[in-house]
């Protein structure tokens, strides 16, 4: 399999995304067993797609499968363009966000699903080499896949036409369902804001305004953060303790910067201030005005 090569006809490739909730009391695999269930789960998963090639019609699920404790989600691609895009997603983050918003949503779930994922072509574990992207191009290229799609996928797909298409009694709900907040951006207080990495005038607003609150949020962010998972709050407070809590909030959210890099984005911060009771803190971060 190593010198296989594959350098005739339209570019296609296979990959197989693993998904897993690590949320309790919610068991992906458990859900798309169970008839009513399964076709929320592959709505979620369907609209994660769409998220992560953005819009660009270059693929198509072959079929999702059980793996327990996983959930295999077997996807071909057939334009290396909308693969490029899905691998720069999945890199970012963007996919694992785009799954657990999708799932929060379609699920009724009150907080945000954390969700698990492994990318594999073949033998591969791509998400060891998630830093060469075109090696990971190579490996899902050379993963051709060897079935047609399944039938349940077909009669799936079929069903979600048949839903955004009609019948009509229910028009408000299926535009709110089919118009999910687009993957670059987040949702606060029932408005849309565009992504991004925090910036340094971020982290400004946040040492001048959480006070000693910053412990409660650096707790909240160290959730999904392992450098400000225990003890690394109580070292930060004792190591600036002299300089007082705007250095100590300035080094923590700095510390959250280095270590998630392009994944320190500024929805995270403000979900986080969100859970904390801060809403007045976040409100000043994005430059919502008060109202009168």
């Amino acid at each position: 399999m190593a010198d296989k090569t594959v350098d005739h006809g339209p570019w296609t490739g296979c990959a197989v995304m693993f998904l897993q909730s690590h949320s309790p009391g919610l068991n992906l695999l458990s859900l798309y067993k169970d008839q009513q269930g399964k076709f929320v789960i592959f709505k979620v998963i369907k609209l994660t797609l769409t998220d992560s090639v953005a819009g660009i019609c270059g693929y198509e699920i072959l079929k999702v499968h059980d793996a327990d404790p996983f959930l295999g989600v077997e996807v071909k691609f057939m334009d290396m363009a909308a693969c490029q895009q899905f691998l720069e997603s999945y890199s970012s983050g963007a996919v694992r966000q785009s799954l657990s918003q999708h799932a929060s949503r379609l699920l009724g779930v009150p907080q945000e699903l954390k969700v698990g994922t492994q990318l594999k072509a073949g033998t591969q574990i791509l998400d060891l080499c998630l830093d060469k992207l075109d090696v990971c191009l190579q490996h899902i290229h050379l993963s051709q896949p060897e079935r047609l799609r399944d039938e349940e996928i077909d009669r799936l797909e079929q069903q979600l036409q048949s839903q955004a298409l009609g019948p009509g009694p229910q028009p408000t709900t299926i535009i709110e369902e089919e118009s999910p907040v687009p993957i670059n951006c987040f949702k606060f207080q029932n408005r849309v804001f565009e992504d991004r990495m925090l910036t340094a005038a971020d982290v400004q607003r946040f040492s001048n305004g959480v006070g000693r609150e910053w412990k409660r949020v650096g707790r909240t962010l160290g959730k999904s953060c392992r450098a400000l998972k225990s003890p690394a709050i109580d070292n930060l407070a004792y190591e600036y303790e002299r300089e007082g809590v705007y250095e100590q909030a300035y080094q923590m959210l700095s510390r959250f910067m280095e270590a998630e890099g392009r994944a320190a984005k500024l929805s995270r911060l403000v979900k986080a201030l969100e859970d904390c009771k801060l809403t007045r803190l976040a409100e000043n971060i994005l430059d919502i005005q008060p109202r009168e």
